[in-house]
């Protein structure tokens, strides 16, 4: 009784912590998406730039992914179909947002990274503005809230 006692005591340690070294690894990966995405604050927009001269939304979400070693499409648009699909009230830092152009069209065109969750009211994601090139905004404000299509949880 003894020695088995021990062995399952054993096995539950160690899936325990290969689970919580799992969970680590995940949210560093996730952070260091989101410090790389907040080190080009300021780039300005440019259609199809990947550099801090210049780059489009979706070129700051790949080039954010690439510093962590994650692959992920190029264009918002392929992106919107990548990873878990969530709601808006289950958003947390990582996840990714989309939204379209003109609120009555339900059409991809831009995107966005989580980077604060402070309730279903305040959620924070960075993205590459045309007119303010790369900034973090409030989801909640009504622009954003209105053209909101949806969003996804990439597997970090």
């Amino acid at each position: 009784m003894g020695v088995r006692f021990v062995f399952l005591l054993l096995i539950g340690f160690i899936l325990l912590t290969s689970c919580s070294s799992g969970r680590v690894a995940r949210t560093a990966r996730i952070e260091t998406v989101i410090n790389t995405a907040r080190s080009y604050t300021g780039t300005p927009y440019r259609y199809g730039g990947l550099s801090r001269s210049g780059m489009d939304c979706s070129g700051l979400l790949h080039i954010s992914f690439q510093a962590a070693g994650l692959q992920i499409p190029r264009t918002s648009r392929e992106q919107s179909k990548f990873g878990k699909k969530v709601g808006i009230d289950e958003l947390r830092p990582g996840d990714l947002v989309f939204f379209a152009a003109k609120k009555w069209k339900r059409k991809v065109s831009h995107a966005g990274l989580v980077t604060e969750v402070r309730g279903s009211r305040s959620v924070k994601f960075i993205h590459s503005s045309t007119s303010l090139g790369v900034v973090e905004s409030d989801l909640s404000t009504g622009h954003y809230r209105s053209i909101f299509v949806r969003a996804r949880r990439p597997k970090y």
